[in-house]
């Protein structure tokens, strides 16, 4: 492949453009005296009043990392919930909210399994309501990972929400802000969710084995890293440096060849970082 062209004369980034649509979809549910689950609820027709003091009753199907975490935040929250419950393992009938913590190709089944009466919602950013079924259906998606171990932090975390408003309610509760996702948008929120945390990964781990050919660990990379991150938050384009922007071709030429003699299979992974850098 040959080097990618770069522009020795760039022009400055100004970082203007339009306003973050996502910022104008931030919605919220106020929160009464009985709570936010209870005050989306009252809102179904579907509910019978005979239940409203079930209300609060949330069951999380799925045991893995996200249903066992949800449980543990919902709990110290206040919300009475049932859980984290087995895949086929019926919720208790006192549940009025049933959260499919499963993966996608298995959310479909798993709604099956739900009698019918209970709100049920799914995990998933990439999936519309209609994998639920008949049920009355709604979605959250914290937009953030869950670690292995220890527990994650949900306070202030963009969550994407549709259908019933019960979703919002239990971002709030969470602690977390939700953004309504139409349907023809998920597919690019997901998109963007990946391209952000797992393609970042994927990056920084080929950035640490050319490193490793030098003598430098993932730790000596760290703090460049992060402070990248950091940066990019607060200035957005305007955060890049280095040759690229640069304009310098030399330096560049220098760098595919150390990645053509010691990580060949990382050159095109180069290049076309350098043609998206250049852009």
């Amino acid at each position: 492949m040959t080097a990618p062209k770069v522009n020795p004369n760039p022009k400055p980034h100004t970082g203007s453009g339009p306003k973050d649509a996502g910022s104008t979809r931030l919605s919220t549910l106020g929160a009464g005296a009985d709570g936010p689950l209870a005050q989306a609820l009252r809102h179904s027709a579907a509910l019978n009043e005979e239940k409203m003091d079930e209300l609060q009753r949330v069951a999380i199907v799925g045991a893995g990392r996200l249903g066992t975490a949800l449980v543990d935040t919902l709990r110290a929250a206040g919300t009475q919930v049932d859980g984290p419950l087995r895949r086929g393992e019926a919720p208790p009938p006192r549940a009025s909210v049933v959260l499919l913590c499963v993966p996608d190709q298995a959310i479909s089944e798993a709604a099956a399994e739900i009698p019918a009466g209970p709100l049920v919602g799914h995990c998933s950013g990439a999936t519309d309501l209609t994998v639920l079924g008949d049920h009355l259906a709604f979605s959250l998606h914290p937009l953030m990972t869950v670690p292995a171990q220890g527990s994650p932090d949900f306070a202030n975390v963009a969550c994407a929400v549709s259908g019933h408003p019960i979703g919002l309610a239990l971002a709030r509760q969470l602690g977390m802000r939700p953004i309504e996702i139409a349907d023809a948008d998920r597919a690019a929120y997901h998109a963007a969710a990946a391209m952000a945390s797992n393609f970042l990964v994927t990056l920084e781990d080929a950035a640490a084995r050319l490193g490793a050919t030098a003598g430098l660990s993932r730790e000596d990379l760290l703090p460049l890293v992060r402070a990248s991150v950091e940066n990019w938050a607060q200035l957005g384009p305007d955060a890049l440096t280095g040759p690229i922007m640069r304009g310098d071709v030399d330096t560049i030429a220098k760098h595919r060849k150390a990645l053509a003699e010691r990580t060949a299979d990382l050159l095109n992974v180069y290049d076309a970082m350098v043609e998206a850098t250049r852009r």
